[in-house]
């Protein structure tokens, strides 16, 4: 069995020719190498978020393993936290807090990562607003774009800044830095506007969860923002037939698109975009000023 040494911890490597994602050939391997190689861009984005993550031991079209626990035989050195405010009964999670972390957590093939809006100590106090726009049948991103553009606006009417992202998967999401408040209040907001957008455009936008609802136009989920709720997290890699990479945007970027491909990113597109963009969410890592938003009362 192979081993690598990060940080100082030996890491035993497994299964590195395993595929994972049948349709392209991606493999294990080659799932810890992207995450080895983005690390100093997805690390600051997990800082202090306890982690919920989906494996996929057998591939992306084998059974999935949604774990919030501490895994068992996790190594010593791999952070976790007691988190009270998610569930009735207390439980340990995860947080990838280095490289070496970031890379164990890869070897279990665990190829999503998910995070709440809040960061510990401040367990249920959210520092981020999110919006989750989901494309439904006969929709695409489009028409996404079409309706994140009314939210931008609407928004920055009240001095959040949205930034965009690909969810990796079908949509876009949104997010915006904001002074650290009770999760029940941003979700109160944020179900505001998702409100206020399907009011103003009904023939794009829906605001209730119902699927029935959906065919055509886009859910605005603000239900991410709840405490004990998740979103992918910038630059996760996505269980999808090709190895998406849920990707931070510009506004100008998004605009530009003429087409939906020109809106899915690979893992071998994430490096050089980085190395030439830097992080496009780094607004988000502002621990205070002008640009994290208060959110009205």
């Amino acid at each position: 069995m192979p081993h690598t040494e990060i940080g100082g911890h030996r890491l035993s490597l497994s299964n590195l020719d395993k595929v994972l994602y049948p349709a392209t050939g991606f493999t294990k391997g080659e799932a810890i190498h992207y995450y080895a190689s983005v690390a100093d861009a997805v690390l600051p984005h997990l800082d202090g978020r306890p982690l919920s993550f989906l494996r996929y031991p057998d591939g992306v079209e084998g059974e999935k393993f949604f774990t919030k626990h501490v895994p068992r035989g996790t190594p010593d050195w791999v952070t976790t936290h007691e988190i009270t405010v998610v569930s009735r009964t207390p439980l340990h999670q995860i947080f990838l807090q280095d490289e070496a972390s970031l890379v164990w957590a890869a070897n279990l093939a665990a190829l999503e990562l998910h995070t709440p809006q809040w960061q510990v100590p401040r367990q249920g106090r959210a520092d981020r607003l999110v919006f989750d726009l989901d494309p439904g049948e006969g929709a695409d991103i489009l028409d996404c774009r079409h309706v994140a553009r009314w939210l931008r606006t609407r928004a920055a009417d009240d001095g959040i800044h949205l930034l965009p992202k690909t969810s990796g998967s079908k949509g876009l999401h949104l997010i915006a830095p904001i002074e650290p408040q009770n999760s029940d209040d941003a979700s109160a907001y944020a179900k505001r506007l998702a409100q206020e957008a399907e009011r103003e455009m009904p023939d794009h936008a829906v605001s209730k969860m119902a699927k029935d609802l959906r065919p055509g136009k886009v859910f605005v989920d603000w239900s991410q923002n709840n405490a004990a709720k998740t979103t992918a997290a910038p630059y996760t890699l996505r269980a999808k037939p090709r190895p998406t990479v849920s990707t931070p945007l510009t506004w100008d970027e998004l605009d530009a698109a003429g087409s939906t491909d020109d809106l899915v990113f690979l893992t071998r597109d994430l490096p050089p975009r980085i190395e030439s963009q830097g992080d496009l969410l780094a607004p988000l890592l502002e621990a205070t000023g002008k640009g994290r938003g208060r959110l009205p009362g």
